[in-house]
């Protein structure tokens, strides 16, 4: 498939109504037609409410929608959010042409600069909407990070149309599930059910409320499994010809005999509406991120840090391997896990705890939902032969969270800068490699233009990956430096004094 006409099809199925266009960091672009194997995840947990399945029409084949609307339908509620975002100069309604004017593009970005003289990247309010369910009757309820991500007030309004106010418990945006609650009592609850059940062919229905029609159910069926997304290769995704449709995020999508077995989260469209095929998180992963949600307030994934590729004939018989399966490592990154369990570029990944992987997102998928810590067992093909390794797991954050103060690395500490890497999602967004974010700026920094949120590249020229390569450069106690720095996906050079 070829990915370029795909570039701004796949979209998140919340909808930004006011003030945006881009109100929700939403879900990335379809990858192509790939299918993994589904992870392992827990098995899924009970309701603690007992809600019979509902039996079908016919055995093993027609289910009875109406059965499943009236008994899982009060569990699904609306989600309605309100907030603030940065505005990008589109967004602020320049002057038709200006954004190509060569002046524009060359000052824009530089420190102090505002497109109307005002300050940078105003806020804008924003209103969207969502779909949840309920899975415990005092008030917990799912639903997908990017429906409430960066939301101040997020109201739930029941089927009975009582409305509350809900506090987000915690978000996972590696996941795309968020836990809410709600300050209510006796709450109507869904089934939980299990999606490795399920094969292509099945039918499914989802119940939600797209374009903010509240209640709204649509069937279909499981059209693939396993489905690995760029930038979401952490789930396997469920994919469905079932329509899916803005505002429909977060909703639940119930097996044959009304069981719920994966959130809505993602559709393919080239007109931002359905056009046949939508996409589910798994809901045993999003029990998974739950449990670790309401106990800690965040959820954290395993990292093995290796970058990895699909075999193909060609390869596979380069490596003298028989089947086209498995993750071949294209990189290990230094003092990872997998640098320490002895993992070399060129082998072959091909089962993690006896899972099999057929593919790489396979692998993400795996690894992705297993714990920080965890010693996991693999088997690997190398020189015309298999082995078993095994490797203890880092975080996905492992580097990530360090946080500095490089004002205190130049002299007398006037550079001014608290720094910290990017993120893997700022890496996705920002559409980086790496670089260090700008938390705090005072001193020199300051004074040159240097603002928070900025992304630190270079200083002198050479790249900065990390907080030890800026202390390098700092040591030799230079009079000035030069930052090369990017803001609202501009880069500029900004000198910055310090003698």
């Amino acid at each position: 498939m070829n990915l370029k006409p795909l570039s701004a099809a796949l979209v998140g199925a919340g909808l930004a109504v006011v003030g945006t266009a881009g109100a929700f960091d939403l879900p990335h672009w379809l990858k192509g037609d790939t299918q993994v194997a589904a992870a392992a995840p827990q098995p899924a947990q009970a309701a603690e409410r007992v809600v019979p399945p509902v039996p079908l029409i016919a055995a093993g084949q027609v289910p009875n929608y109406r059965a499943i609307v009236k008994q899982s339908a009060p569990a699904v509620v609306g989600i309605t959010v309100e907030g603030t975002h940065k505005m990008s100069a589109e967004e602020q309604g320049l002057p038709d042409g200006m954004e190509d004017d060569p002046f524009f593009k060359f000052f824009r970005g530089m420190p102090g600069f505002s497109q109307r003289g005002g300050r940078q990247n105003p806020s804008q309010p924003f209103k969207g909407l969502g779909s949840g369910f309920i899975i415990s009757s005092d008030g917990l309820i799912l639903t997908n990070a990017h429906v409430v991500r960066d939301a101040k007030d997020v109201t739930v309004k029941l089927s009975d149309r009582r409305e509350f106010t809900a506090k987000v418990l915690g978000i996972d945006t590696t996941t795309d599930i968020a836990v809410l609650r709600i300050d209510a009592r006796d709450l109507p609850v869904v089934r939980l059910g299990d999606p490795k059940s399920l094969e292509v062919g099945d039918p499914v229905l989802a119940i939600g409320a797209p374009y903010g029609l509240e209640q709204t159910a649509t069937q279909g069926i499981v059209s693939a499994k396993g489905r690995s997304l760029p930038g979401d290769a952490v789930v396997p995704f469920i994919q469905t010809d079932a329509a899916v449709n803005p505002g429909n995020s977060g909703g639940p999508l119930f097996d044959g005999s009304g069981s719920v077995v994966g959130i809505n989260a993602q559709i393919y469209s080239r007109s931002g509406g359905f056009q046949g095929l939508s996409f589910a998180i798994p809901i045993d992963v999003a029990l998974k991120v739950k449990t670790q949600i309401v106990a800690t307030g965040k959820a954290t994934h395993g990292r093995l840090g290796v970058t990895v590729q699909d075999l193909n004939q060609s390869l596979a018989d380069s490596f003298g391997i028989k089947r086209v399966d498995g993750a071949l490592i294209s990189s290990v990154a230094p003092g990872s896990a997998a640098a320490d369990a002895g993992l070399k570029s060129g082998d072959v990944i091909t089962e993690v705890n006896g899972e099999p992987v057929l593919r790489s997102g396979s692998l993400s998928s795996l690894i992705g939902l297993s714990a920080p810590g965890e010693r996991v067992k693999l088997k690997v093909w190398r020189d015309h032969s298999e082995r078993s390794v095994e490797a203890r797991l880092g975080g996905a954050d492992d580097g990530e969270k360090k946080v500095a103060d490089a004002g205190a690395l130049g002299e007398h500490g006037q550079l001014g800068l608290s720094l910290r890497p990017l993120t893997r999602d700022e890496r996705r967004e920002a559409k980086l490699d790496s670089g260090l974010v700008v938390e705090g700026v005072d001193g020199a920094a300051a004074r040159a233009g240097i603002q928070a949120g900025d992304v630190l590249l270079a200083i002198n020229g050479k790249p900065v990956q990390s907080i030890d390569q800026l202390k390098s450069v700092l040591s030799a106690k230079p009079k000035s430096v030069a930052l090369l720095v990017q803001r609202d996906g501009e880069k500029i050079f900004v000198p910055v004094k310090l003698g």
